[in-house]
């Protein structure tokens, strides 16, 4: 049986984009099935949302201003509805407690339990409007998506989960990605960024499946 493709996903959890991007993940995974093996990271983009706000956005509304870009950005989506709260009423300091609670999850559970995780958080925030920067609102929906808080917690302890975050962070840097959403694959040699339309997607995939030995890929 030919080895699946292997699909390193970059993302922040607070990037519109990435929720956007959701959608496209799921056809991946319906047009694919097991020929394909998204393996979910993150990178830091909003790690620090208020120095983020001053250095870029501070002429341009602040965080009303970046709220109303995000609202904007996603209207044309069906698919990814965004609560016109979010920036405005709630401010998350940091995507980086998200980040460190889904490592934990991911080595108190498993990768896929961590991506289901993951999609709770991004509902949360964008929809629902709640502060998933704060740990105890993280912990309180990974106990409500039936997750056992006290072992993850105990990884959130001893370093383990801040290790395997610092590895994504420190490849992320490594490969020079440019943001969030990111898809990398082929090795490396192939890595697609940002708002990526479905079909361009797929495309890549089913040339890296028609020529799996083939390094030098022309898609």
């Amino acid at each position: 049986m030919t080895a699946p493709l292997v699909i390193d996903y970059y993302t922040d959890v607070l990037c519109v984009w990435a929720w956007i991007a959701q959608r496209r993940i799921e056809e991946l995974q319906d047009e694919w099935g097991d020929k394909v093996d998204l393996r979910c990271h993150y990178l830091d983009v909003f790690g620090d949302t208020a120095s983020k706000m001053a250095e870029q956005w501070q002429s341009r509304g602040g965080y009303e201003g970046f709220g109303q870009h995000v609202v904007d950005s996603a209207k044309p989506f069906d698919n990814a509805p965004v609560n016109a709260g979010i920036w405005r009423d709630v401010r998350p300091l940091t995507s980086g407690n998200a980040h460190l609670v889904l490592k934990a999850a991911q080595l108190a559970a498993s990768p896929a339990v961590s991506t289901d995780l993951a999609l709770v958080l991004r509902r949360s925030f964008f929809v629902d409007a709640m502060d998933i920067g704060r740990i105890d609102v993280l912990l309180s929906l990974a106990a409500q998506s039936g997750l056992d808080v006290e072992k993850m917690q105990l990884y959130l302890e001893d370093g383990q989960a801040m290790a395997a975050l610092q590895r994504d962070y420190h490849m992320a840097q490594k490969m020079t990605l440019k943001g969030s959403p990111s898809w990398v694959m082929n090795g490396g040699r192939q890595v697609l960024f940002g708002n990526v339309g479905y079909r361009i997607l797929s495309a890549n995939v089913k040339e890296i499946l028609a020529h799996p030995t083939n390094d030098m890929s022309w898609c």
